[in-house]
């Protein structure tokens, strides 16, 4: 395999250093959370090799409230990254297809690519409001297709599906035995309708991520998960997992509990928080006259491209931003669209950093554009 470092990554907030930004409007997650924040004890806790699957409380925590799914529905990984490795690793090859709706997040494209798998990229259009094209789709399903890979709720645009398309993608996958990968680990950050069951409820051909690093503040213990109530499917997901790193840090492990466990000391106050962040952004975005968008539905970020006729010279503005402004977004090229379009996040930042940090944009735009 040949693996290829993706923009997000090597552009990210951690690589330029969190000592050089103040207003971090690139992150797609809430703000990290501190240990000493969580009444976790882990002092009676034996260092052993976890169990393979992931800790059995934990997985019942994953999937609480459902009357569908099980803990052997449930396959507990390093980060929804590796998730998404491990799907990709296990079902894709050069002889497989997959048709991958784009923008989407960077590894959805750069695995099946490293795995010479063949591809077919639907792009979701500003113009229609990112909707997902059920038509593209089904002409571009093939014979040796085996994914249909989406995320949902929509990185980078916040985009929430309906209910109607997400049926039509399962039909799909039913009638053309492949698979519906669903990456939804903006699932809780669901903060304006009522949150939907995992996907993977409805049918044995979807799987899907996720993971506590967007919803809860904690990419700093990789924990995430993959369900699916396909046993052969799990089984190989497993083989997968074991050969490449056996089981997860049991610390790690019993942290995510505690998160899940006491889901609504973390979901409410995250949820209130995005509210009042999302009303001055859409406040703010009525009132500049640089950007245009499609609204956020759901998650903690969005979408926006420059209106026609702004063209700011866009390599000078990303490096102004930051070095001038302290401030950071996540250009386009982070999700293979021009430098016009970015990725703001404003469930990371403070109210009064979003303020700032979206003066700064307006002011360097006005200073970057003739």
């Amino acid at each position: 395999m040949q693996y290829n470092r993706m923009p997000i990554e090597i552009e990210a907030p951690e690589e330029k250093g969190y000592s050089t930004i103040k207003y971090n409007l690139a992150e797609s997650s809430m703000r990290d959370i501190r240990l000493k924040d969580l009444d976790v004890d882990l002092k009676n806790l034996v260092l052993f090799y976890g169990e393979h699957r992931g800790i059995v409380k934990l997985r019942e925590a994953i999937i609480e409230n459902s009357n569908i799914l099980s803990v052997d529905d449930v396959l507990v990984t390093g980060g929804a990254a590796m998730a998404l490795f491990i799907v990709s690793s296990s079902m894709l090859g050069p002889n497989d297809h997959l048709v991958v709706i784009r923008p989407n997040y960077g590894t959805n494209l750069e695995t099946p690519r490293a795995l010479n798998c063949q591809m077919s990229i639907i792009d979701l259009k500003f113009e229609d409001n990112f909707e997902i094209n059920i038509e593209a789709i089904k002409k571009e399903i093939k014979s040796h297709t085996k994914l249909i890979s989406i995320t949902n709720p929509h990185n980078p645009t916040g985009k929430l599906f309906e209910e109607r398309t997400l049926r039509e993608l399962i039909l799909l996958a039913e009638e053309h035995d492949c698979f519906l990968l669903v990456d939804e680990t903006y699932r809780e950050l669901n903060f304006q309708t009522e949150l939907k069951p995992y996907l993977a409820e409805h049918s044995d051909r979807v799987i899907s991520v996720s993971s506590v690093s967007k919803s809860y503040g904690a990419p700093g213990i990789r924990i995430g998960w993959i369900i699916n109530h396909n046993k052969k499917l799990m089984g190989d997901f497993l083989a997968a997992k074991e050969q490449i790193s056996l089981c997860n840090s049991v610390i790690d492990e019993e942290i995510a509990f505690y998160l899940l466990n006491n889901r609504a000391q973390f979901i409410v106050p995250n949820h209130a928080h995005i509210h009042v962040n999302f009303k001055y952004l859409k406040q703010w975005f009525g009132q500049q006259s640089f950007l245009e968008w499609v609204e956020p539905q759901a998650g903690v970020v969005c979408f926006p491209r420059l209106k026609a006729g702004i063209q700011p010279d866009t390599e000078r503005f990303y490096e102004t931003l930051h070095q001038q402004y302290a401030t950071i977004v996540g250009p386009g090229h982070w999700f293979e669209r021009d430098k016009g379009y970015m990725r703001i996040g404003f469930g990371y930042p403070s109210l009064p950093e979003l303020k700032q940090g979206l003066e700064n944009l307006e002011a360097c735009f006005k200073a970057n554009t003739k």
